[in-house]
């Protein structure tokens, strides 16, 4: 909720600096050098797809040390359970900041490649809707997995693809209802029902 309420307050604050932002406009014409000098964003979003997808790997790369290195392993922990963490002397308070750090450094990285391959930044990129549907995407795919994000965006698009075709108007219902479904009969989201189903069979043999 806080989050959906510092989204509301900044997409308000940057809908009255029109001066600065653009206001209900956004930013627009602005002019991107192509990458190194030689790699312009064309038309058809090639340069673009090619160079998110390249960035996107650098990202997952370095989000993988981390999550796998003893700071990784001392986040799960607070995950986990904050009270023992504190208990054995971890500086609980610092990692969460370093945390945030790093998730709003990627955040920050998303909104640039959004920003260049686009060349336009809309008052969207601060609107509810944008910041809910990242939370569905993340819920899907599993919150708190490394690959949740991979598994989750995919199907978002192809449940929104298939629920528009079927209800124009209010397809945003359905996509709710499967949320609920998801939530209830899968918590952990898609890799966490997954990750039942092992255990579930291993359990068996």
């Amino acid at each position: 909720m806080q989050t959906l309420v510092v989204a509301a307050m900044l997409y308000e604050l940057a809908n009255k600096a029109g001066g600065w932002t653009g206001g209900a406009d956004g930013l627009q014409g602005m002019e991107v050098w192509p990458i190194f000098g030689a790699f312009r964003f064309d038309l058809f979003g090639k340069t673009a797809y090619i160079y998110c997808g390249i960035v996107l790997l650098v990202c997952w790369f370095v989000t993988r040390a981390i999550v796998h290195s003893p700071f990784g392993r001392s986040l799960t922990g607070i995950r986990e359970n904050v009270r023992r963490m504190h208990a054995i002397g971890a500086p609980v308070s610092r990692r969460l900041l370093i945390a945030y750090a790093i998730s709003a450094a990627l955040a920050g990285i998303s909104g640039a490649l959004i920003a260049q391959t686009t060349q336009l930044v809309g008052l969207g990129v601060l609107s509810l809707e944008r910041s809910g549907t990242i939370l569905i995407m993340l819920i899907i795919g599993g919150v708190g997995q490394l690959y949740g994000a991979f598994i989750g965006v995919p199907l978002y698009m192809i449940a929104q693809d298939q629920f528009s075709a079927i209800d124009p108007v209010y397809w945003y219902f359905w996509i709710g209802l499967f949320l609920i479904v998801l939530v209830v009969f899968a918590r952990g989201g898609v890799l966490g029902a997954i990750a039942r189903i092992e255990r579930y069979y291993r359990a068996r043999k």
